[in-house]
């Protein structure tokens, strides 16, 4: 019983100190306790020497508070480690009992919802927030003027989210309307709104194919890259998961063999380092290409 009340107050002095600010009711429901038990931890926060903020109805810990530094540097992450802990966690492969007890391992001490804030723009932190609440809570949600790359137009949509990718910048959702499961970049998103409507089609909820560089589709297009040291190294670096798919040819070159959903992710790393790079064995993608430079140079013309 005393180390579960420990638990509450190190997750609640871990909360009152995000760049995000919480009310009692939402600290009360985040931590499963009322908000009444809520406000008395932090009066004994107060009385320890810590100073509460409260702003607009709105509790935080002030960093001034003597023992904040040593008490932060022992039970947070920086923004960097929580980044790097959450990818490796997440680019475990499949849904292993191992990724499963590193999840747990770590969320008990270190909110997921914390570390998906910390890896977004903050502009976009209360749509991760409500996206989290609505798989936690299996409802559906509405999208409201969710901006399309692919039809070139803004409109509202109700999906059921239920997995976000590693980086937290999508979210895989099934789409009633169309009946398929699509990949939605929560950048676009204007503003997320929780429906009290549950899942209705769970059964039929499944992630689809990411390529490396990070684009979806039910399309695998392989392709083979020779990179010299410059394009192997910007590779590595931009798209990290990329890593796993290069073998060394010798002390100057890489080969990186792959699937990608779509020509237009690979091509722009390639346009952008082609004397770098040579394609091997990949003639829709070297087609690809033709019909891209011919398009620049049609514009440069014009």
């Amino acid at each position: 019983m005393e180390l579960h009340k420990f638990e509450r107050q190190l997750r609640l002095m871990m909360l009152l100190t995000q760049n995000r600010k919480y009310t009692l009711e939402e600290l009360g429901k985040r931590l499963d306790m009322s908000s009444r038990n809520v406000y008395r931890y932090i009066e004994a926060f107060k009385m320890a020497g810590f100073i509460v903020r409260k702003t607009n109805g709105c509790y935080s810990l002030d960093k001034s508070s003597p023992y904040f530094k040593d008490i932060s540097t022992l039970v947070h992450f920086t923004e960097e480690e929580a980044y790097i802990l959450k990818r490796a966690i997440e680019s475990v492969d499949g849904n292993t009992s191992l990724k499963q007890n590193l999840k747990e391992k770590l969320y008990k001490v270190y909110d997921y919802e914390i570390l998906s804030e910390i890896v977004v723009r903050s502009g976009i932190a209360d749509n991760v927030h409500n996206l989290y609440e609505a798989v936690k809570d299996k409802r559906q949600v509405a999208f409201h003027e969710y901006k399309s790359s692919n039809s070139h137009a803004v409109t509202d949509r109700v999906v059921e989210p239920f997995a976000f990718t590693a980086n937290n910048n999508e979210i895989w959702c099934y789409e009633p309307a169309s009946g398929k499961n699509k990949l939605f970049k929560v950048s676009r998103i204007t503003s997320v709104e929780v429906l009290e409507t549950g899942w209705q089609f769970e059964e039929s909820h499944e992630e689809g194919y990411t390529d490396v560089f990070h684009i979806s589709s039910d399309r695998r297009l392989p392709v083979t890259l020779r990179l010299g040291m410059t394009a192997a190294n910007l590779l590595i670096e931009e798209f990290q998961l990329a890593e796993k798919y290069m073998e060394r040819e010798d002390d100057a070159h890489w080969l990186f063999h792959t699937e990608v959903c779509k020509y237009e992710g690979i091509g722009r790393f390639v346009l952008g380092l082609f004397e770098d790079i040579e394609i091997i064995n990949s003639p829709d993608f070297v087609l690809y290409l033709k019909e891209k430079v011919q398009n620049i140079s049609e514009k440069i013309q014009d």
